[in-house]
């Protein structure tokens, strides 16, 4: 784990962030006590385009006009 300062973090910030981005722990500290921990956002799993295909049902015709009264619930003038 490595602790920096916050005058420190605040001057390489962008390295730091490269470093949790690696998954290095990084603990900012403020007069020498830890405050805070950079770590990295969970990465989410990948999107495939188009794997909701013939799963979703559209009614209608989607490209319609609203009714009236839902066009003025969205605050939309007709």
């Amino acid at each position: 784990m490595k602790v920096v300062n916050l005058h420190a973090a605040k001057t390489h910030l962008s390295r730091l962030v490269d470093d949790a981005a690696r998954g290095e722990d990084i603990v900012i500290a403020k007069a020498g006590r830890p405050v805070v921990r950079l770590v990295p956002v969970a990465s989410s799993k990948k999107r495939r385009p188009g794997s909701m295909k013939g799963k979703i049902l559209i009614k209608g015709n989607f490209d319609a006009p609203l009714p009236d009264d839902l066009a003025r619930a969205f605050g939309m003038k007709r």
